[in-house]
């Protein structure tokens, strides 16, 4: 990857930060922490790793996303109103009565969504499915399940791993938002996850861990060529990755501020994307 496409896949995440986080001022609250922590790998994903259609969102040969964290709906709301899929004036509908944009991925309400999640654990195996199907249909597209570290408390989870890797559904990608933390606290208290990547390892795959935050790194992991073996990404995270105040706020899965704290994030974001802007000139 050259130094512009990095750049530009930073300015995309940041772009979907601030569009995340003016989401979820308009409605004064929401799941920050786990959304902020996967705005880089979805840059990455839809700035340059999937192939799709926002003309065509239904595409049958596209790539699909599965979010089985999918209380991170809002990062992905943000991330498809700004590549076009809808208008951004919608983001500020979020989970209000009659919005398209419920607070979980809902694929029946929002264009682009390509799996219906909320129950963590059952996106795992629906992501199985989704992929295993379209193998048997000869289609040459991907499928990408983002899985939250807390969410792998739930046993589905690795019921669906071992299937991913038993029946070789190598062209489903496994990506572990390994931010530490869950809705009742760090994961290491809660429930310790131990070695992730080990672990995939351990289940069959083809495992690599990588900064949550590298662009570059996140790139080369999500286009890793299969090697007879399902890849798992493991991301080394932070929950409410990018905001510093977030990062540092313990009970941040879902967080209650004032306007002037949201206008505080979106200008610590914003100053950054100004930088990488610059760094262009």
């Amino acid at each position: 990857m050259n130094a512009k496409d990095k750049r530009d896949l930073q300015i995309f995440a940041a772009e979907i930060r601030i569009a995340l986080l003016e989401e979820l001022k308009a409605r004064g609250f929401g799941h920050i922490g786990g959304s902020l922590s996967i705005c880089d790998v979805l840059a990455v994903l839809y700035g340059k790793v999937m192939n799709y259609k926002v003309e065509d969102p239904k595409w049958p040969d596209r790539d699909k996303l599965v979010v089985s964290k999918g209380h991170a709906g809002p990062a992905v709301y943000a991330t498809l109103a700004l590549k076009g899929f809808f208008p951004m004036e919608e983001l500020k509908t979020l989970n209000r009565p009659g919005t398209n944009l419920p607070s979980h991925c809902d694929k029946n309400k929002t264009v682009g969504i390509d799996c219906t999640t909320g129950s963590l654990g059952q996106g795992t195996s629906q992501a199985v499915g989704m992929a295993l199907g379209d193998k048997l249909k000869g289609r040459k597209n991907r499928v990408f399940l983002i899985v939250g570290d807390g969410e792998s408390d739930e046993g589905q989870v690795w019921e669906a791993a071992m299937f991913t890797a038993g029946k070789n559904v190598d062209n489903l990608v496994w990506i572990v938002d390994d931010n530490k933390r869950q809705l009742d606290g760090y994961t290491k208290d809660i429930m310790p996850q131990f070695d992730m990547r080990a672990k995939f390892e351990a289940f069959g795959f083809d495992a690599v861990r990588v900064p949550g935050n590298d662009v570059e790194a996140l790139y080369e992991a999500l286009t890793k060529p299969a090697n007879g073996k399902p890849i798992a990404v493991i991301m080394d995270n932070v929950k409410g990755s990018g905001v510093k105040a977030v990062e540092e706020t313990e009970a941040n899965h879902s967080m209650n501020v004032g306007a002037d704290k949201w206008d505080s994030f979106i200008a610590e974001v914003q100053a950054e994307l100004d930088a990488l802007k610059k760094e262009g000139i």
